[in-house]
């Protein structure tokens, strides 16, 4: 009895019937079911990107309480959960139709309490290794692969003419874990919120003297909320019987030519709003050090999580590739004006247009991200409509659905990579050169490559792929 019990409470997570395109379907019972594990999923992402991304504050801390780094270790410790984080997610990308969503979210969410708390015992020991934190640091990682399998699991939810919505609303708010972590850490590592439990403060050298720590908590902080976040996962979400699919039925992605050519543009996208992240607090401090700048820098994804939350609706009124093709052009005009005022960086004001430069940047990157992922499905039904022709009905509607999403999650987890290459490159350019702005350089030329990517396959009048 025990056992059918089991069974059947396992079983009511289960959606046996599926049909988000069918309208009444929709109207009757599919929507509210949607948005409930939209609802959850958000959560559990922003808490992700709060863990994947809470070194580019910690770093800025670690001089002042006795770690002795120079600024290139510092921006390996800021780079590397990209790297991992990218890393990961090319295997989380195939997970949900493995594993089921309701699971793996559950797990992937309980994953990330292990570099939160080992991130506050680390910081608490003056003799902590630089080994450690390298390796705290790829843990962290872990956070930046949920959002692979998160985004394949809620693009199975939704109709086509409300994917570009939900995706923009659960990575627009999702991506704001980065933001709510550049505010709160700041706030809650300058008090003993958590009392003994928390452990002693550090003593920080400040340039008026010295001031009281608790470094720790920028780890601590999360662990009461991913616990909380991951129950309402494990009760609360659902499985979709026919998202279920093998690696094997999956890597069909890697024979589509647009799965590589989005890769590129997402990365142009999503990327450069993750690498920005995680280099803006630092790349801030290194070349304006007068400034308190990290009171402003969570302005930054904030900006760019707002605008792709708000902005999917556009790219599904306007189409996904017009909205990239303009977003990339913005983005140009940004660095540009970024290495302006680096160059005139001892001049009265000159962090404040910097500042507004990336306030630009950031914007543009997050419409960008939105526009991006509402051009997969779009790409993909059209493309699996022409090399398989003999799909039809709701055979060919799973099909479509089961690459896109495949593609959606792969996309992300090579974009991901933009996390660990941003702020190497700023690391590197500084090291060899002497300032930023030959990274600065290199990223324009990349978005000027996605320019006429976007243009030649997917907006130009004949496109092959109208998107």
């Amino acid at each position: 009895m025990t056992t059918d019990s089991g069974t059947q409470g396992r079983r009511r997570h289960v959606l046996t019937e599926w049909e988000p395109d069918n309208e009444a379907f929709w109207q009757q019972r599919g929507r509210k079911i949607a948005n409930r594990n939209l609802w959850i999923s958000i959560p559990c992402l922003l808490l992700a990107f709060s863990v994947w991304l809470v070194w580019s504050v910690v770093v800025r801390k670690l001089p002042a309480i006795g770690f002795a780094y120079d600024v290139d270790q510092l921006f390996w410790l800021a780079a590397l959960p990209g790297l991992s984080g990218a890393t990961l997610r090319i295997f989380y990308s195939f997970m949900i139709p493995i594993f089921g969503g309701r699971l793996w979210t559950t797990i992937s969410t309980l994953s990330l309490i292990l570099p939160a708390i080992g991130i506050g015992l680390a910081v608490q020991n003056p003799e902590t290794p630089y080994y450690v934190f390298l390796l705290l640091a790829l843990l962290c990682g872990l956070g930046g692969g949920n959002f692979a399998s998160s985004m394949a699991n809620i693009a199975y939810f939704y109709p086509k003419k409300e994917k570009g919505n939900a995706l923009a609303l659960n990575a627009g708010l999702g991506n704001a874990g980065v933001s709510v972590m550049q505010f709160v850490v700041p706030l809650v590592i300058v008090a003993g919120v958590f009392g003994a439990i928390g452990g002693e403060p550090q003593i920080a050298k400040t340039a008026t003297g010295t001031e009281k720590l608790w470094l720790q908590n920028a780890g601590y902080i999360w662990v009461p909320f991913l616990v909380i976040t991951a129950i309402f996962a494990w009760f609360g979400t659902n499985d979709i019987a026919s998202a279920k699919a093998s690696f094997r039925e999956q890597s069909v992605i890697f024979k589509r030519k647009h799965n590589w050519i989005m890769c590129v543009l997402y990365t142009g996208t999503f990327g450069s709003f993750i690498g920005y992240s995680a280099g803006f607090p630092l790349l801030a401090k290194t070349q304006f050090p007068m400034m308190d700048s990290l009171q402003y820098v969570f302005l930054g994804p904030l900006v760019g999580a707002l605008s792709r939350a708000a902005t999917g609706w556009v790219s599904d009124k306007y189409g996904g590739g017009r909205v990239t093709f303009w977003s990339f052009l913005a983005m140009i005009v940004a660095v540009g004006g970024v290495l302006f005022f680096i160059s005139i960086k001892t001049e009265a004001n000159a962090f404040w247009g910097f500042f507004a430069c990336f306030m630009v940047l950031f914007m543009a990157t997050g419409i960008g991200n939105a526009s991006t992922f509402q051009m997969i499905p779009t790409i993909m039904g059209q493309e699996v409509k022409r090399l398989e022709p003999q799909l039809e009905g709701v055979e060919f509607n799973r099909h479509a659905e089961r690459e896109s999403a495949a593609i959606i999650a792969f996309t992300s987890a090579i974009a991901a990579y933009g996390a660990f290459f941003i702020p190497k490159a700023y690391g590197t350019s500084i090291s060899m050169t002497g300032g930023p702005s030959a990274a600065l350089w290199a990223f324009m030329g990349f978005y000027g490559i996605c320019v006429v990517l976007t243009w030649l396959f997917y907006t130009r009048r004949g496109a092959p792929v109208p998107a």
